[in-house]
C-alpha cells in the first residue's frame, strides 16, 4: 500500500471519527427481511446459488503438499475430493465412481497414486480418467473416455485451493479481484498452516457471519478483548465488488522498526511477514470475501474464518490460521497463546449466536434495520441477491439495492465530500 493510499486511508478515519451523521451520498438502508435468517425458501436458495456459484475455500496446500496426496472435502454439503497431481495442478473431483456412485475415497486424507472404488474396484488416475475396471469382458463395449470422474473447478490463490461448483462465471482471480494486490505483503503464496479446527454453532449462519462484519458490537461484546485495541468510532468500511468488503480500524503497531522478520509481540519473538505495510502494521485491516469468508490480517499471522450452513438454525464456523514459514519441526509455542486468545474472543460472539437465534424465531422479529457502520452487511446481501436473481426471490425477502456503484471501490463519495469540507475551511 503506497503512501498516497495510506494518506487516504488515515483522512478517511479522522473523517468517521469527526461526522456527526452518515454520508451526506450514502443512501437509506431499509430493513433487511428477517426471513432471510428463517425462511427455509430462501435457504434454498442460498443452497442452489450462493454455494453453487461462488469461489469458496477448501485447503491449504500443506495437506495435500505431494503428488498423490488427497484431502476429502465437504464443508459445502458435497463430497469433493482434493488431489495433488503429478502434473503439480491441483484437481477436484465429486467422490463419486462412475459405476454406480460409491465413493473412491473413504479417508478424510491420504496418499495415493490412483483413486480406487471399493465396492467393484474402478480405479482412475490423478486426472480422473478411468483406467481400469473388473472384469471388463462383461462389460459390452464401454467407452472408458466418458466414465471419468466428475470434475469441480478448482484453482489457487497462493497456497490456498478453492472450488466452484459452477462451471460459469469469474475465474477466482476475477473474482478476487483487486482485493489480491492488497494482499500481496500478507504473502498468501507463503503462508503455512497452523491450525484448524472447525466449531459447532446454533445459529443459522449469517447470524454468526455478520457479527463479524461490523464493529458496532465491539463495545459491548467484547469490552475487555477486542475493544482494548481498536478505535470503532474511526473505522473505515470499503465495498468491492461481488459482495466483498474491508474495514480498517486503527489500533497499536507492536513491530519494532521496518524490518521485522522476526520481532517481538508482548514481549515475545515472533516471525513476521516481510514488507507489510503502515496500515497493516498499526490497524485491523479485516476483509470480508463473498459469501462466507472473514480475515483480519497481521503481519505475525492470520486466521481465516469461514461460515457454513448446517440446517437453517445450526451452522459451523471453520478456523484457519496461517503464519510465516518456521522451517522444520512443530510450530513456534507463542502459537498457543495466540490461538487460545482467539478462541476467546470468538465464544464472546458465537455465545451471544443461540440467544440471537431464539429471538429472530420469534413472531417479534420481522427484520434488521443496518446502521451505517453496518453496511458491509447490506453489500452482502446486495449482492447475493444480484447472484441469486431477484425474480427468483419471494418479494417479501427480497433486498432493495440502494448502494449503487458509486460505493463501489474505486469510487468513494466520502472523499468528494472531504473536499467540499476543506474547501469550505
Amino acid at each position: 500500500m503506497d503512501q498516497a493510499e495510506v494518506a487516504k486511508i488515515r483522512a478517511l478515519m479522522e473523517y468517521e471519527a469527526a461526522r456527526t451523521a452518515p454520508p451526506r451520498a450514502f443512501p437509506k438502508l431499509p430493513d433487511l427481511p428477517g426471513g432471510r435468517y428463517t425462511d427455509p425458501r430462501f435457504a434454498e436458495l442460498e443452497r442452489d446459488h450462493l454455494w453453487r456459484k461462488s469461489w469458496l475455500l477448501a485447503a491449504h496446500m500443506d495437506e495435500i503438499p505431494r503428488a498423490g496426496s488427497f484431502k476429502l472435502w465437504e464443508m459445502a454439503g458435497q463430497p469433493i475430493v482434493l488431489v495433488h497431481a503429478r502434473s503439480g495442478e491441483v484437481n477436484a473431483f465429486y467422490n463419486t465412481c462412475s459405476h454406480r456412485g460409491a465413493p473412491v475415497v473413504t479417508k478424510e486424507s491420504g496418499r495415493s497414486a490412483r483413486l480406487t472404488c471399493k465396492y467393484h474396484g474402478w480405479v482412475y488416475d490423478d486426472e480422473g480418467k478411468l483406467c481400469s475396471i473388473r472384469d471388463a469382458e462383461d462389460f459390452d463395449d464401454l467407452d472408458f473416455s466418458c466414465r471419468s470422474l466428475r470434475k469441480v473447478r478448482c484453482e489457487r490463490f497462493g497456497q490456498l485451493v478453492f472450488v466452484n461448483f459452477s462451471q460459469e462465471g469469474p475465474s477466482l482471480a476475477e473474482w478476487i479481484g483487486d482485493i489480491a494486490e492488497e494482499w500481496a505483503e500478507f504473502r498468501f503464496d507463503a503462508i503455512r498452516l497452523v491450525d484448524h479446527q472447525v466449531w459447532d454453532l446454533d445459529c443459522n449462519w449469517k447470524i454468526a457471519m455478520e457479527a463479524n462484519m461490523e464493529v458496532y458490537h465491539v463495545p459491548n461484546i467484547h469490552p475487555t478483548t477486542v475493544a482494548v485495541g481498536l478505535d470503532h468510532r474511526r473505522n473505515v468500511n470499503s465495498f468491492y465488488p461481488h459482495g466483498h468488503g474491508r474495514m480498517i480500524a486503527p489500533g497499536w503497531d507492536k513491530s519494532e522498526g521496518s524490518s521485522y522478520r522476526a520481532a517481538k509481540v508482548d514481549g515475545v519473538d515472533r516471525l513476521m511477514f516481510d514488507g507489510v505495510g503502515e496500515i497493516g502494521r498499526t490497524c485491523t485491516q479485516s476483509y470480508n470475501l463473498f459469501p462466507n469468508w472473514v480475515s483480519p490480517l497481521a503481519p505475525q499471522g492470520y486466521f481465516v474464518l469461514n461460515f457454513w450452513p448446517n440446517g437453517l438454525n445450526k451452522s459451523k464456523m471453520e478456523v484457519w490460521w496461517f503464519g510465516p514459514d518456521w522451517g522444520e519441526g512443530p510450530r513456534p509455542a507463542y502459537w498457543d497463546t495466540t490461538i487460545t486468545y482467539l478462541d476467546s474472543v470468538l465464544r464472546e460472539d458465537t455465545e451471544f449466536g443461540v440467544w440471537i437465534q431464539k429471538s429472530q424465531e420469534s413472531y417479534g422479529f420481522a427484520g434488521v434495520p443496518l446502521s451505517y457502520q453496518e453496511a458491509r452487511i447490506y453489500h452482502w446481501h446486495q449482492a447475493a441477491d444480484a447472484l441469486i436473481g431477484a425474480d427468483h426471490i419471494p418479494p417479501e425477502l427480497r433486498v432493495a439495492p440502494v448502494m449503487g456503484p458509486e460505493w463501489v471501490v474505486p469510487n468513494d463519495p466520502r472523499l468528494d465530500e472531504m473536499a467540499l469540507q476543506q474547501a469550505a475551511e
